[in-house]
């Protein structure tokens, strides 16, 4: 389509005759074109006077076509970079026409606003970087840069360009500065000549510079800014790309974190600049939900206000890009939004505002996206028609009624519609910001109990709350906290178990803001410290897991055990080195596994469906871990000789029924498959190998770091207990298994699943647990081992009227006998109830014993599960307040604790009558021991 075809809007000429004497220089144009050269002509004085200046080029470009003419315009300035000495003509050229193009494009609505921008930016990256690297080569060429070729200056020999802000974006507006970080990558020269090329790069930093910004009478190309450098007051203008580095981690601000959202390397050595950039990823995005950010973003508008755009009641004068609802508020509620979760979703650093607003909203993390994206573009367009009047940086909205009307005829408006526009416009940004920076004073706190108030009284003195911004904050949070304590069945009770998390806290600023920031997140505090003091007492040591609850996807449907170890094995990989990754894997697993525990407290999944996503969560842990520690185990000894291994599940991890800290029972299996070492750095014999691989894979889970530990792991079912190796070969355990093993180790054998490692030596050995479950064996002898067993575990650990896990009839009795039924079975289920139901008939026991013992079980099952949720310690329902007790009441549809306590009694008596009776079926042997525990 030809450029006349695509205009859809004009100006209006202000000045009609000085509109058509610019016109009468382009008889031969179409007459659309020629309306829009009188209208800008008429009302811009400064685009009327490029429009003449290059009435020649124009003409010929129009007749190209808007995109062809820009392309032929900055595809110049790299030819014009193969032959001239000086640019600078040259760039002041191409400045001219781009401006020229871009303006007519925009007046003319042939180009949407994204087009313009773009246009203006790409003329800023190809200006840049011409400038930058011809003040390079005049270096090189002088002999003041050491080991550098003249080639070399094309890349800029490792002086990199960053564009900041808009221009980083593409967004850059019509007579828009151009922020730059310049930096040069030392690492390009030996340690001796840094020192040396630091004031050459300085001084080719400045040649730049002039060679932009210095105003001629063909005019100039950008205005350089580089004030948003490290320190500039104290840092020249280009320094090295590690004292860059260290600034930041050391005294790096919220400001500088949001500017470095828009970076990109745009001039000289990208590729040195991209990887800058990349390493500078862990100060921009913090791994957690970062709402202290918001204080800082809302501190800084408050100061821009103060110092530059007071706010106003009339529009005349009014700053349009820093005033109340203007530019600067929508871009300050992206990018604090984007600093909050960008760590932890990357989709969501976006530099362009527009991208950054709907990627924000598709998170969840905004509902205003449209609303502010339309604004935006609205307001910008207004921003590019005030600088194309007289080519000047200004935002300020004209001051007179005159001004005005000139506007409002530059957009093809009528003033009083335009003025009507922008004061909406303005109100309305305003409201949905201002909402987000700043949503309210604190609310009086509601009148509490001497004893609550002596507890409240003691806060300020906590760890938490010392700072005085931290206080500020907690300032608007504790009522809000006291007001919804007001509605706890005991709010006393529940208020010591808030006292004690918040004792626990070692700081509080950003749990604080996340508080602030999301009031329904006290609601789940109060409800967690009512509840289950064990949780809200590691929420205390690692209150960043709250970021999972809004960090999306909190409450979607269990993804189960594949796609988990999938998840946290890309996750995995990303990180830098093994201690990053073992720190990762922790940060990971907490989020989920607290995730389990709020969704069984708030009775989203009952205490089975806890125990199978705990279970596929350990899993998931295993499966993705074991590769992280082969790959650094191998760096040293190399890779593992023979087939590799597997990690077995034994236990309530080979059998899904996990509470929320349950140890992992797992057996190492390994295959050499004849090779008798490794071939690494260090080679150590395979039996070796695997024996200290295990260690360092059981290292990896244990291992006590920031974020605690993964599980505890307990590998006393390999073969030969504490005795064995900690690994064992292929062919050892089939022999061992096979021969010398005792029944309680065939036992154990029934609840084996493979969870890691190796899937065809998993599948080898879960064919051979299958057969050799399967084999014949006397029901006596293995019911009189079972009934010494159960006689042992009794003497050990009696068990009391709460013990869900010790006592007659209860889980781990249960859980024998049904161990008992797979094994004389050959069942190869693995679940206790499956057992129970495949095992009845070799057991002898009739459908409704059957029935009891799974009724039993699953009873006791939902105790455990929530007793451990709520306390690691021995359950006392007097210790876990009115909210432990409703929880367990909800879990077990009982109607008060008596009647719980009366039917679990029941359960664990009826349990363990059958129990009895199976057991004294099978022989004296085994009646004996049944009485010896009764």
């Amino acid at each position: 389509m030809s450029f006349a075809s695509r205009i859809t809007r004009v100006p209006f000429a202000v000045q009609p005759d000085r509109g058509q004497e610019v016109r009468a220089r382009f008889s031969d144009v179409a007459p659309e074109i020629g309306d829009l050269i009188e209208g800008t002509a008429g009302t811009s004085p400064y685009l009327a006077g490029l429009i003449e200046r290059e009435a020649d080029w124009l003409e010929e470009a129009l007749d190209m076509g808007a995109e062809a003419a820009r392309d032929a315009v900055l595809d110049g300035i790299v030819v014009e970079a193969e032959h001239a000495t000086d640019p600078g003509a040259a760039l002041r050229a191409a400045k001219r026409r781009i401006a020229l193009l871009a303006a007519l494009a925009d007046l003319g609505g042939v180009w949407p606003l994204e087009t313009v921008t773009a246009a203006l930016t790409e003329l800023a990256d190809r200006a840049t970087h011409r400038a930058l690297t011809f003040g390079v080569g005049a270096e090189i060429r002088r002999g003041k840069l050491p080991s550098i070729a003249p080639e070399d200056a094309a890349i800029g020999a490792g002086l990199v360009a960053l564009a900041m802000g808009k221009m980083g974006a593409h967004e850059l507006n019509y007579s828009s500065d151009i922020d730059l970080i310049v930096l040069f990558d030392e690492t390009k020269f030996s340690d001796d000549d840094v020192a040396e090329v630091r004031p050459v790069l300085i001084r080719a930093t400045r040649r730049m510079t002039a060679l932009l910004g210095d105003v001629t009478s063909e005019g100039y190309v950008f205005r350089t800014d580089l004030r948003l450098r490290p320190d500039p007051g104290v840092m020249p203008v280009c320094l090295s790309m590690e004292a860059a580095e260290r600034y930041y981690e050391s005294v790096g601000r919220t400001w500088e974190r949001a500017a470095y959202i828009k970076a990109r390397a745009c001039a000289g050595d990208i590729a040195a600049g991209e990887k800058f950039l990349e390493r500078l990823t862990p100060f921009v995005w913090r791994r957690h939900l970062d709402y202290a950010a918001i204080q800082d973003a809302h501190d800084m508008r408050l100061k821009i206000r103060e110092h530059k755009a007071p706010a106003r009641r009339a529009l005349e004068g009014f700053n349009v890009k820093l005033g109340p609802g203007g530019i600067r508020e929508i871009e300050f509620y992206t990018q604090t939004r984007q600093i909050i979760a960008g760590g932890r979703d990357p989709g969501l650093r976006q530099r362009g505002t527009e991208e950054a607003l709907r990627a924000l909203e598709a998170k969840g993390w905004t509902g205003e996206a449209e609303i502010l994206i339309s604004d935006y573009r609205a307001h910008r367009e207004v921003e590019h028609r005030l600088q194309m009047l007289n080519d000047q940086q200004t935002h300020d909205l004209p001051a007179t009624a005159e001004g005005f009307d000139r506007l409002a005829a530059f957009m093809g408006r009528e003033s009083a519609g335009l003025r009507s526009e922008i004061r909406e416009r303005l109100d309305r940004v305003h409201r949905i910001t201002e909402g987000f920076f700043a949503p309210g004073t604190a609310k009086d706190a509601p009148e509490v109990s001497a004893s609550m108030s002596e507890v409240v009284g003691r806060w300020p003195s906590y760890p938490a709350l010392r700072s005085a911004r931290a206080a500020e904050i907690f300032a608007r949070v504790r009522p809000e906290i006291l007001s919804r304590l007001e509605r706890a069945a005991r709010p006393e009770e529940a208020l010591n178990h808030i006292d004690s998390f918040l004792k626990g806290l070692p700081a509080g600023v950003q749990l604080f803001s996340l508080f602030d920031a999301n009031p329904q997140l006290i609601d789940l505090i109060v409800d967690i410290a009512a509840t289950s003091p064990a949780l809200a007492e590691y929420l205390s040591r690692h209150s960043d897991v709250l970021d999972a609850v809004i960090g999306g996807g909190f409450f979607a449907e269990w993804p189960g055990e594949r796609v988990l170890a999938a998840d946290l094995s890309k996750r995995l990989a990303v990180e830098g080195d093994y201690e990053a990754r073992l720190l990762a894997a922790r940060r990971w697993r907490n989020d989920w596994h607290f995730r389990i525990g709020v969704h069984h407290l708030r009775g989203l999944i009952d205490g089975r469906d806890a125990g199978a996503q705990y279970a596929d969560l350990a899993g998931a842990v295993l499966a993705a871990l074991w590769p992280v520690v082969v790959d650094e185990f191998s760096r040293k000894h190399g890779a593992p000789p023979g087939r590799g291994a597997t990690i077995l599940g034994m236990g309530s991890l080979g059998s899904s029924a996990l509470t929320s800290s349950s140890d992992l029972d797992i057996i190492v299996i390994y295959d050499d498959a004849g090779v008798e070492s490794s071939e690494g750095r260090r080679p150590l014999p395979a039996r070796m190998y695997y024996a200290r691989l295990t260690q360092a894979f059981v290292t990896a889970l244990t291992a006590q770091m920031g974020p605690g530990r993964l599980y505890e792991a307990d590998m006393r079912l390999r073969p030969s207990g504490r005795q064995g190796p900690v690994a064992t070969s292929l062919a050892g355990f089939k022999t061992y298994q096979e021969t010398d093993a005792w029944t309680w180790e065939h036992l154990a054998l029934t609840r084996a699943r493979a969870v890691a490692g190796s899937p065809e030596i998993g599948a080898e050995v879960e064919a051979f647990r299958v057969s050799l479950l399967s084999l014949e064996r006397s029901a006596a002898k293995v019911m009189a081992d079972v009934a010494e067993m159960r006689g042992r575990l009794a003497a050990a650990r009696p068990g009391s009227s709460w013990d869900a896990k010790s006592g007659r009839g209860r889980l781990q009795d249960i859980s024998l006998l049904a161990q008992a039924g797979a094994l004389l079975s050959g069942a190869g289920v693995r679940g206790v109830q499956d057992q129970i139901l495949e095992g009845a008939n070799a057991l002898g026991l009739e459908e409704r014993e059957a029935q009891r013992l799974c009724d039993a079980y699953a009873l006791f099952w939902c105790i455990q599960a929530a007793q451990r949720l709520m306390t690691s310690d021995a359950f006392d329902p007097d210790e876990v307040g009115q909210g432990g007790r409703s929880f367990l009441l909800r879990e077990t549809q009982a109607a008060d604790m008596a009647a719980l306590e009366q039917a679990a009694a029941g359960a664990a008596a009826q349990a363990g009558d059958i129990i009895d009776r199976v057991l004294a079926t099978f022989g004296e042997n085994g009646r004996g021991a049944q009485q010896g525990c009764d």
